[in-house]
């Protein structure tokens, strides 16, 4: 038995060994991580972006220098600013969402100690904030440092925020133009938002509401285009 078992150790050495080739098996660098493929595919939309804003801006400038029709170029500027590819003023809200602590435990007694799910931002926290400040007649909305248009889906991916093909980490920082007062009474009277703020009380995540008297929201930059449809 003791042979046997000696010729299985030495067995599974030599398998071992050829199968690494001299490579440590856990942590070969020539493979590119998941995350890290994320991190290099947003900067480079990052970089496409910058780049497509600035062609806009030499369209737009050409497209006024050689407009005949002022009504045209009104209705254009109105469309535009109706899309949100024009920067947008005035007084709004800034809704701020964090992970708990590390290691956070219930502050409540009574209440159950929390697991890793309850911890963290989801994407439906996030799509529960920008609903209510739509419903509360947003005229726009910034989610980090870029502006919703109507193609715009909030998607996370474990803990990260994916935007219109950029990555993003906690904390959320979502801002919004509009009435402040009906911004925050549909935001108070969202019922899941009220269940988020019990998770706050509880959990110790993180929960910021500010009201400003002015703030500016970047136009769009991104394509516009619809790429893929289908009918329902």
């Amino acid at each position: 038995m003791t042979c046997l078992i000696f010729g299985l150790a030495g067995f599974l050495f030599y398998t071992s060994a050829h199968t690494a080739q001299g490579t440590d098996l856990r942590n070969d660098d020539t493979l590119l991580r998941l995350s890290d493929l994320i991190q290099q595919r947003s900067q480079q939309n990052a970089t496409a972006d910058a780049d497509v804003a600035a062609l806009r801006a030499q369209v737009d400038q050409l497209a006024q220098q050689h407009s005949n029709n002022p009504a045209d170029a009104a209705r254009l500027a109105v469309l535009e600013k109706a899309a949100g590819l024009d920067p947008l003023s005035g007084a709004g809200v800034t809704v701020t969402l964090n992970d708990a602590p590390p290691n956070a435990t219930a502050k409540i007694p009574g209440v159950p100690q929390p697991q890793p799910d309850d911890l963290v931002i989801h994407q439906q926290d996030l799509q529960a904030v920008v609903n209510a400040l739509w419903r509360g007649g947003a005229r726009g909305i910034q989610v980090q440092d870029q502006r919703l248009i109507s193609t715009s889906a909030v998607r996370c991916v474990g803990n990260q925020l994916i935007l219109q093909g950029r990555v993003y980490s906690p904390p959320y920082v979502v801002k919004a133009v509009g009435t402040p007062s009906a911004l925050v009474a549909s935001l108070n009277g969202d019922s899941y938002i009220q269940n988020y703020l019990q998770y706050v009380a509880a959990y110790g995540l993180g929960w910021k509401l500010d009201q400003s008297k002015a703030m500016t929201l970047p136009g769009y930059s991104g394509t516009v285009d619809l790429q893929y449809a289908k009918a329902q």
